[in-house]
């Protein structure tokens, strides 16, 4: 694919990963839209972005709410309205609740589900028929937690588990159309996911931005080659 203005849908891109993988498409020329359920939130991150850009590529910021179609379809038809086309869609928003499933409450478990799963389907059904048109790419972002369980993480993981297998089905749903679907499945990233403050103790993780260049790699990947669910670890965990 080249990239010089192409267009990306990142949503979930105030902050973190989102974050990251829009900073990165910026610098290849990439037409970024990153959205938030905040609008203020996501027009302050447009800014950063456009701040520390190396390139003429712009981003612009959109309130909007993976939990809902509507939402997500109207902020597809917002970045159609401001760069006429959409290429490369990110499914990245997410949200985690962690507790045993004695602790765990409903309203816990429908959020995590609703937001991380959902709404990656929602993301799709909203922007399908706009990839159809440019013969795009859609890139879900789950986690190692959609492949290995562990205690207190009975939503996330159910939610992820279900990112994966979903994403690799409609891969195979969407590829006579020429449209690519990849998962990347990060485990330790230094975001400020489910309370953390990034620092320097940090360091050993995977940063934001090595997932913004992997995003980049699948992208620029000859079109016969498709690595269609990627797991991303650090190389040299601390001990806990």
């Amino acid at each position: 694919m080249n990239l010089k203005n192409k267009v990306a849908l990142v949503t979930g891109g105030s902050k973190g990963i989102g974050f990251g993988v829009a900073q990165s498409m910026l610098n290849q020329g990439i037409h970024v839209a990153i959205t938030s359920r905040s609008g203020s939130a996501a027009s302050e991150a447009a800014s950063l972005l456009n701040a520390k850009k190396n390139t003429d590529a712009k981003a612009i910021g959109l309130q909007a709410d993976v939990r809902n179609l509507e939402s997500q379809k109207g902020a597809v038809n917002q970045v159609l309205e401001s760069f006429g086309s959409l290429d490369v869609v990110v499914a990245n928003a997410g949200i985690g609740h962690f507790a045993s499933i004695e602790d765990l409450t409903s309203e816990q478990w429908q959020e995590t589900i609703d937001t991380n799963l959902t709404g990656a389907f929602y993301t799709i059904k909203a922007s399908v028929d706009a990839l159809k048109a440019s013969k795009g790419y859609y890139i879900t972002i789950s986690s190692l937690a959609g492949t290995n369980f562990f205690a207190n993480g009975s939503a996330y993981n159910a939610s992820k588990f279900g990112v994966t297998g979903f994403t690799q089905a409609v891969m195979l749903d969407l590829r006579k159309y020429g449209i690519k679907v990849s998962t990347i499945m990060p485990g330790s990233v230094s975001t400020h996911f489910n309370g953390n403050e990034p620092s320097d103790s940090d360091a050993w993780k995977i940063q934001s931005e090595d997932i913004g260049e992997l995003v980049v790699d699948l992208l620029k990947m000859h079109p016969r080659t498709l690595p269609s669910k990627i797991e991303v670890r650090p190389t040299t965990p601390t001990s806990k």
